[in-house]
């Protein structure tokens, strides 16, 4: 077993790396917080990844810990709108977590429980497999806060549903279910919560156990066929998101997320 030292050396690490039996894993953790996206956590994910190419693996988990995958951007975490070429890097920063796991020579199994809403929903459908348990609950929330998509979901939602199904989720930002998700083909597989994990080792089993290079080869002319507009679509959506992060009407809707959840005395890290 090995765990990343560079992910590990974080005082309170947001992400955990683990390595065993040619199966790697990656949990998100920011528990309290239901996993919410911070920079420091995307820097994380991205080490972790980094971390998975060097072990070579013949499969990678993706998952959460507490009691959510991931619910989105922390929209409680305040921080000053920075200039434009740094803001340019941090939405480049996210759109890499897509890059990464869609160049790996490995299949990446998102295991997804709890919320996955926002940047949370784009990691798990960057995945090439997701296993769902059945109180997943998935969702695009950005534009009723004021935000843009990122993470390469402005091609692979309209690739995936067509682009009328995709403009409705992510124009009306509505939540949807586990069992929506599968029948929209979002999802591969959903199973009961307490199955979850045990489903995800097993299909990460059962793609190991497959030759590599052939499963390499696949999942790359898969991806290559299927998007081969995406470079494109990542840089529109640098472009919309730099737009977007230092608007008043994004200002606005934090503003009124964080005083909703101080009068209603939500629960840490309740998405948006």
């Amino acid at each position: 077993m090995t765990a990343d030292p560079t992910v590990a050396a974080d005082p309170v690490p947001t992400v955990d790396y683990q390595y065993q039996d040619g199966i790697a894993r990656i949990w998100l953790n920011r528990p309290h917080r239901l996993n919410a996206v911070i920079p420091e956590m995307v820097e994380g994910l991205c080490r972790a990844l980094d971390h998975a190419l060097r072990d070579s693996p013949r499969a990678l988990i993706l998952a959460g810990r507490g009691r959510a995958f991931c619910a989105g951007h922390d929209l409680r975490h305040e921080e000053p709108v920075p200039p434009l070429p740094e803001e340019r890097r941090r939405l480049q920063r996210i759109q890499d977590v897509t890059r990464k796991i869609r160049q790996a020579p490995f299949v990446v199994i998102g295991s997804v429980h709890g919320y996955a809403l926002g940047a949370g929903c784009e990691f798990a459908l960057a995945c090439d497999l997701v296993v769902a348990a059945e109180d997943a609950v998935f969702g695009f929330p950005e534009v009723g806060v004021g935000l843009s998509v990122t993470g390469g979901i402005s091609h692979l939602l309209p690739a995936a549903l067509g682009l009328s199904r995709a403009k409705e989720l992510v124009l009306l930002g509505e939540h949807f279910s586990a069992a929506q998700a599968l029948d929209l083909h979002l999802v591969n597989l959903v199973v009961g919560s307490e199955r979850r994990e045990e489903a995800a080792a097993d299909l990460a089993q059962r793609v190991a156990a497959r030759p590599p290079h052939a499963l390499a080869r696949a999942k790359f002319l898969l991806d290559r066929g299927s998007q081969a507009g995406i470079d494109a679509a990542f840089e529109l959506e640098v472009d919309s998101g730099m737009a977007s992060r230092g608007s008043d009407e994004a200002a606005q809707a934090a503003r009124a997320f964080r005083g909703r959840s101080r009068s209603r005395r939500e629960a840490p890290g309740e998405p948006s």
